[in-house]
């Protein structure tokens, strides 16, 4: 041993917290001894079976399967009910998310709607009363035309589920947490808990898209079901279309992949690689853009908003967001109490793309109500006080200084907030003007 080396003991004992578990002495087989940490979990998949010892996994871009005879079928037949290429990906999320099984999809609107085939006419679901405007669309298009009955209530109070929970009627609990666009918490295991008490039968569903499974993981804390939109932080990029599903329970993954099978709604090879790739990037992405958002909230706070982000000791749920997840994300909104100002705030950036959606590596500006939620009719939004005048930031991994910098600048021309540089010049003005007199 050299001077400047140190046992693997040394090294070990250095560690804050140890390791998880113990270290084989084979470099081959290091999942079968423990699970790593998240970050490292995001970027191993484990390939191994592959047949040429490729490093990545290949792209299987096949609709069929040819087939050693007409009575021997090997595990892949055709593409819309399996693809290597996705049973990879599927393997690595249901190991990132902590699931019994994990399925991929075209979409998280998909997603959600394969998960909603398990209700049935008559059912009812419980539903916060500040969700994605798509999945409102949704559950208003079911109780329009399948008998399917949404409550929606106040999640952040685990108590104003009970007056709607029968447990011959109620089938599915469907919590978004943090919320789109309020940025409210929902106390996922309170919730869980509550429910299978009062309903054993009814399913504890969660979008987890905002936190993704580095920040939050729902089914260790007691829902039946998570899942994301893909396009957005798992993906990353936002130059494919995703939706992912975990389970906890092999009959209800069973289910859901019927549904998948029949309908054609599995992800392709290559969307499914795309995604496969992003994933592992994951960690280092939401780092940085937690600690763009934060800056975002400090400079926002101090200039006197109200700011909505788990991560800010204002937020009335901080504490229990800090108990349920690892991290506060990288969306926040605010409001500037006038829709005219908002607009021009919106418009007025450079740095912030003015888009829908969230989670990519650029940073995103919108206003809810005129974009992603618009499809709630105006005095629904009025009633869950959602207000008009709300600006939404997703905040990328751009040079934190680049965008602040943007972002005031758009603010003072907006007329959010008092252009110091003009006021300096005009004060300086009129103090010469005044000494001029004095003299």
């Amino acid at each position: 041993m050299t001077e400047n080396s140190s046992s693997i003991a040394d090294i070990i004992l250095s560690l804050p917290n140890g390791l998880d578990g113990e270290v084989d002495s084979s470099p081959a087989s290091p999942i079968s001894i423990r699970k790593y940490r998240a970050a490292t979990e995001l970027v191993f998949v484990d390939n191994s079976d592959d047949p040429h010892g490729a490093a990545s996994v290949p792209i299987y871009q096949t609709a069929t399967f040819k087939q050693k005879s007409a009575t021997q079928m090997g595990e892949y037949d055709y593409t819309r009910s399996g693809n290597p290429t996705r049973t990879h990906l599927e393997n690595h999320l249901a190991k990132i998310m902590g699931a019994r099984r994990a399925l991929a999809v075209t979409s998280g609107m998909t997603a959600l709607d394969v998960i909603l085939r398990l209700v049935k006419a008559g059912d009812e679901v419980i539903a916060g009363d500040d969700l994605y405007g798509g999945t409102n669309r949704l559950l208003s298009f079911l109780s329009k035309t399948q008998d399917i009955r949404t409550h929606h209530v106040d999640t952040t109070i685990a108590e104003s589920l009970i007056p709607h929970l029968h447990p011959s009627r109620t089938r599915l609990v469907l919590l978004e947490t943090p919320t789109n666009p309020l940025i409210k918490i929902a106390d996922i295991p309170t919730i869980s808990r509550l429910v299978h008490e009062r309903c054993p039968n009814a399913l504890v569903v969660v979008d987890n898209t905002m936190m993704s499974p580095y920040l939050q993981k729902p089914l260790e804390l007691g829902a039946d079901i998570e899942y994301h939109s893909g396009t957005k932080y798992l993906s990353g990029h936002h130059d494919l279309m995703a939706g992912v599903i975990g389970v906890k329970d092999d009959p209800i993954g069973e289910k859901i992949y019927y549904v998948i099978n029949s309908t054609g709604t599995g992800l392709g090879p290559f969307d499914s690689w795309l995604l496969l790739r992003g994933i592992k990037t994951l960690a280092v992405r939401m780092d940085r853009q937690q600690a763009n958002a934060v800056r975002v909230v400090q400079f926002l706070e101090n200039h006197g908003f109200k700011v909505h982000f788990p991560g800010s000791r204002n937020h009335p749920q901080f504490e229990l967001h800090q108990r349920i997840s690892t991290g506060p994300g990288a969306v926040l909104s605010f409001e500037t109490g006038d829709v005219g100002i908002s607009e021009r705030i919106v418009e007025g950036t450079k740095l912030w793309g003015i888009s829908v959606s969230f989670g990519c590596v650029n940073s995103l500006i919108s206003m809810p109500c005129r974009m992603s939620h618009a499809s709630i009719p105006a005095h629904i939004r009025a009633e869950r006080a959602l207000p008009e005048d709300l600006i939404r930031l997703c905040v990328g991994i751009e040079d934190i200084d680049d965008l602040l910098e943007d972002l005031y600048a758009s603010l003072v021309a907006a007329g959010a907030l008092p252009n110091w540089q003009k006021v300096g010049a005009e004060w300086w003005g009129h103090w010469k003007r005044a000494s001029k007199r004095s003299d």
